[in-house]
């Protein structure tokens, strides 16, 4: 596997979780921990995106039939809509 330098910033916290799991063992130094967790994270992102995906698929093969129903549509995005419209009228843009 090749090796790309590149030169990064860490909150104390990270660099200290990083030099944790070099302590620990699970990682020879802080580059191998910091691209071992990235992979993890990432890993770990897939496998969550994978389960909605299937959920939503799962879902939509549902017949009409069984469907739950939501509501009216202003309940579903009435809140929403409020802090839309609070955040225009302070004209924040926040």
């Amino acid at each position: 596997m090749s090796a790309r330098k590149q030169s990064v910033s860490f909150s104390e916290a990270a660099y200290t979780f990083a030099e944790d799991l070099v302590r620990s063992g699970e990682y020879p130094n802080v580059s191998a921990a910091v691209s071992g967790e990235l992979v993890r994270a990432r890993a770990a992102r897939e496998a969550e995106r994978a389960l909605l995906e299937a959920e939503v698929a799962r879902r939509l093969a549902l017949p009409v039939e069984e469907w739950a129903p939501l509501g009216e549509a202003d309940r579903l995005t009435g809140a929403a809509r409020a802090r839309l419209a609070a955040t225009r009228d302070r004209g924040d843009g926040e």
